[in-house]
């Protein structure tokens, strides 16, 4: 069972290695957001997800794919053993795929990107008000407008 959307949006939020992190997790938290029904390969190893996202990250390069978290998540998978199991959750929304990667508990987020599919774009980013407490001069978080026009 995969962990919920709602709790890894929040572990995304609270990643501060993941530089897009409150895009991404407006992302995983708006609600037209699905995990994919197709993940092969859910539990999986550093070294293997190292391999893949290299190959991605020139894919996207040269094939102008947008994406956020691809240069935080190489630097996250270079910094663990290729050896390490973690778990890989996969999200999508018109046009749009999340991979989240943690070591199992869904709390301590790995990294994640978040990725254009085809030569799309990546959708508009709204204020997301954060959870607990209002205090002044308390900043927002992003939600991402899966509809805008641009």
């Amino acid at each position: 069972m995969p962990i919920p959307q709602r709790q890894l949006g929040a572990s995304i939020r609270t990643a501060l290695h993941i530089a897009d992190r409150d895009a991404i997790a407006a992302f995983v938290l708006d609600e037209s957001t699905v995990f994919a029904p197709n993940n092969p390969f859910a539990r999986t190893s550093v070294g293997a997800q190292r391999q893949v996202w290299a190959g991605y990250q020139r894919e996207f390069y040269f094939s102008n794919i947008a994406s956020l978290g691809l240069a935080c998540l190489m630097n996250a998978l270079c910094a663990r053993p290729d050896d390490e199991t973690i778990v890989q959750e996969i999200l999508q929304a018109d046009g749009c795929r999340a991979y989240v990667y943690h070591p199992g508990d869904g709390c301590q987020i790995v990294g994640a990107v978040l990725h254009a599919k085809g030569t799309g774009a990546l959708p508009v980013i709204k204020p997301l008000p954060r959870g607990g407490r209002r205090g002044r001069g308390q900043r927002s978080a992003l939600q991402l407008d899966l509809f805008a026009v641009g």
